[in-house]
């Protein structure tokens, strides 16, 4: 269940909404980095108080892939440097973080610098960012002293029946959980021997990929993120020439080779990439691609990573 109630913090003044409650006035719909931003964390930081909050878990952690979608330009690091390593370890689904770090993760969401999560603690508190600075937070205490202060603040905090960007849990995509029995169902293929190409999606849009055989399951297996989405797919074609003359012309596919070194690569391209694709690839061991519509995706498996305990908890 959603917490009970739930404010939509802004900038802009429910005075200059039309009647179908679209904004007309005149606030920019990008973040000031300065103090409009700060009373907005300033606001999150007042709710969060006087709900006893005093961690977060990060929920559904993504960063801009193929497609942006912030308004400001991506930056390196996806605005989460000084927060995480480059590797981006410790940002995953279901980490828990301090409400200063949410705070700083909602600064970079403000400034679409390329990273976005739902911040969350159970069904009691929730903090969402959207679109062109609207702020979501939801407690289940009516926080009268915080929506005070928002408005001190100069921001206004309007009650709304629930956050537009609560997470649909009634029918998750992902529902099987890469648990000890998938493991030896994919133990069992690869003693025939076979090769298994797996696509580890540790956040929305970043991936890692494996050639998984008999010898290295066990480091692979060890080396996953928490909560990954693991994607199965059948191994990779050492007719390099014959999988860049198959590309289709027409659409966006995922290419994916190995290097001479043993580095797994890939890259988003369409037709126009294509002949300068065949450079980047001089000399790869075997490759493959792989379309992008869902309606064309048919891989071997896909299962997601559970908790310690064994309860498969990552929403995909």
């Amino acid at each position: 269940m959603p917490p009970s109630f739930v404010h939509r913090i802004t900038k802009y003044d429910p005075a200059d909404r039309d009647e179908r409650g679209h904004y007309n006035g005149v606030e920019d719909t990008v973040s000031d980095h300065g103090p409009v931003e700060a009373a907005y964390l300033e606001a999150i930081a007042a709710f969060a108080q006087e709900s006893g909050i005093d961690r977060m878990e990060i929920r559904e952690p993504e960063v801009t892939g193929f497609v942006s979608f912030g308004l400001e330009e991506p930056v390196d690091g996806h605005g989460l440097a000084g927060l995480f390593p480059p590797d981006l370890t410790g940002y995953y689904d279901g980490a828990e973080v301090s409400v200063p770090a949410s705070l700083e993760l909602v600064r970079a969401m403000l400034r679409d610098q390329g990273a976005w999560s739902r911040l969350e603690r159970q069904d009691t508190f929730t903090v969402h960012v959207g679109w062109d600075q609207y702020l979501y937070v939801g407690s289940d205490q009516p926080c009268e002293a915080a929506v005070a202060r928002t408005h001190e603040l100069g921001l206004f905090a309007e009650p709304i029946t629930v956050s537009p960007y609560a997470a649909d849990l009634e029918e998750p995509e992902v529902t099987q959980a890469a648990d000890e029995e998938f493991w030896e169902r994919v133990r069992a293929e690869l003693a025939a021997p076979q090769t298994l190409l797996i696509e580890e999606t540790y956040l929305r849009n970043a991936t890692r990929w494996h050639r998984l055989t008999a010898h290295n399951f066990d480091t692979v297996r060890a080396a996953l993120g928490p909560r990954a989405l693991l994607t199965g797919w059948p191994d990779l074609t050492p007719d390099v020439d014959a999988v860049l003359a198959a590309l289709p012309e027409d659409e966006y596919v995922d290419f994916v080779w190995e290097s001479a070194d043993g580095t797994i690569h890939h890259v988003t391209v369409d037709e126009t990439d294509h002949q300068q694709l065949a450079t980047v690839v001089a000399g790869a061991r075997a490759a493959c691609s792989l379309p992008l519509a869902l309606d064309e995706r048919h891989p071997l498996f896909q299962a997601a990573l559970p908790d310690s305990d064994g309860v498969l908890r990552a929403r995909w």
